[in-house]
């Protein structure tokens, strides 16, 4: 790293235009997904945004959201949901990512029982991190009942001061959402 990492956070509603088109920004290009253009509609307040700057540039970010797991035999568990991980390619492999996830895992500590998030293709370096794959079955939580999803890989659990013991071969649900599930 050329220079050092400073994170900081704020509430979704804290966040001004000229930031919350940064954030976008990194977003898109981190993922090379337009949609990210969008994650404002999707989380318009309520959000907790992570932001890893080297220098004067946005260079990482990650959002939390609460939601709720549930591991099979437990109840639910207020969850740090974490959500829109990216950095900029050209900052990628220099810290800033694994910099920006271990102060978020600190701050939501004291605020949540676990965290969750789902990725495709970062196990490694969430595993690095502390984070631990879900084995089990995963499935949602509705009103008409639990919706398996066999076809959700990914899903990985970080154990918190006050996460209760796991098994991570059991089950692990988590309630519907409008659009989505996990």
């Amino acid at each position: 790293m050329t220079e050092s990492t400073t994170v900081k956070s704020f509430k979704t509603e804290e966040l001004d235009v000229d930031i919350r088109n940064a954030i976008l920004n990194v977003c898109v290009i981190a993922h090379q997904e337009e949609d990210f253009k969008n994650l404002f509609s999707y989380v318009p307040s309520g959000g907790w945004h992570f932001l890893a700057f080297q220098g004067e540039q946005l260079v990482s970010h990650a959002m939390v959201t609460t939601r709720w797991l549930q591991p099979e035999g437990q109840p639910a568990l207020k969850t740090a949901y974490i959500d829109a991980v990216a950095t900029l390619p050209s900052a990628q492999r220099h810290g800033h990512g694994s910099v920006l996830m271990r102060h978020l895992a600190s701050a939501i500590d004291s605020e949540y029982i676990i965290g969750c998030l789902e990725t495709d293709d970062q196990v490694k370096f969430y595993e690095r991190l502390g984070w631990e794959l879900w084995q089990g079955p995963l499935a949602g939580r509705s009103e008409q009942g639990l919706i398996p999803t066999p076809e959700q890989k990914g899903i990985m659990v970080l154990r918190l001061s006050q996460t209760p013991a796991l098994n991570l071969d059991s089950t692990l649900t988590i309630e519907c959402q409008d659009e989505r599930i996990w």
